[in-house]
């Protein structure tokens, strides 16, 4: 199976698995990916998202890339992991190219080895990306590495990645892990309606209402009472998402 799913607690691990290719992806995989995230995303309440075999993912498998009906369909699934109401990590290591850099810009945060190398290399396949991901590039790694990357075919390291902000944590899966399994025990509905926010421009009116009915139902919550009584009996919460 070109993706698999393991669990570790409510962590989902979703892993691209196609080592003969650096996990580059194809239509079967977009297909594949898509239905591993909405499996796990009823039980999950974090994700990590990693490539098999010391690789992330070396991009669009381009042996089998046909016609611009790929990058609609990888479209869908990269709003569907970013729109995931919990939170989810890229654990990144070795190749993140294109539609590897998309997908980890998809993910909430990074967690990046020391090997790991970044690139758009559009420019040298006369390929463009979708608007989302030159915002959210622009917005992750800063607007003048984006133009870089996409621009000039630049490839950045870990170094770089942690230098301009793109990388959270630097480590490995076991990293990525640790993380996700503290998210995990966090508010859901925080986590939630704060993703929900911080995705909404201040001139967006109705996604600024949406946040704001997010906000007033997480200060009506159970959560909220079982977050204040856990820090007065100095305690750990134990959040419902209720």
């Amino acid at each position: 199976m070109p993706v698999t799913t393991t669990w570790q607690d409510r962590v989902a691990v979703v892993t691209l698995d196609r080592p003969e290719r650096r996990n580059a992806v194809d239509l079967a995989t977009l297909d594949e990916l898509h239905h591993h995230v909405d499996a796990a995303a009823p039980d999950a309440r974090a994700l990590v998202l990693t490539g098999a075999s010391g690789h992330f993912c070396a991009g669009a498998d381009l042996i089998t890339l046909e016609d611009v009906s790929f990058t609609q369909r990888l479209a869908e699934i990269l709003t569907r992991l970013a729109d995931l109401p919990f939170t989810t990590v890229a654990a990144v290591d070795g190749a993140c190219m294109g539609l590897g850099m998309q997908l980890a810009l998809a993910c909430d945060v990074r967690v990046v080895g020391d090997d790991a190398r970044f690139a758009v290399p559009v420019a040298r396949l006369g390929l463009m990306v979708d608007h989302w991901t030159l915002d959210r590039l622009a917005r992750l790694w800063g607007e003048g590495a984006a133009r870089h990357m996409v621009l000039t075919g630049a490839v950045l390291d870990a170094d770089d990645a942690w230098r301009l902000g793109a990388a959270q944590v630097r480590g490995g899966l076991p990293d990525a892990l640790g993380l996700a399994a503290r998210a995990a025990d966090l508010a859901p509905l925080t986590q939630s309606g704060s993703k929900l926010g911080l995705g909404v421009p201040a001139d967006d009116d109705a996604g600024v209402s949406r946040y704001e009915a997010a906000f007033a139902r997480a200060w009506a919550s159970a959560d909220l009472v079982e977050g204040r009584a856990a820090f007065a009996e100095r305690r750990p919460p134990v959040f419902e998402g209720a």
